[in-house]
């Protein structure tokens, strides 16, 4: 059997669709306690406590 090809909306929510489930599965993989939180001396933490007293 020859391959069909999608037609343009068809690959466009296709692709939308794949975009949206990684977005998803990306956003909601840290958790509380895991290994995956941010630790407490790391460059970031010392950004933002550099800024809150900038900002006092």
């Amino acid at each position: 059997m020859a391959v069909t090809r999608l037609k343009r909306k068809d690959r466009r929510n296709k692709n939308t669709a794949h975009q949206e489930v990684a977005f998803l599965k990306r956003a909601t993989n840290i958790e509380l306690g895991s290994r995956s939180a941010q630790p407490k001396n790391d460059q970031l933490a010392k950004n933002n406590a550099v800024l809150a007293a900038l900002a006092k």
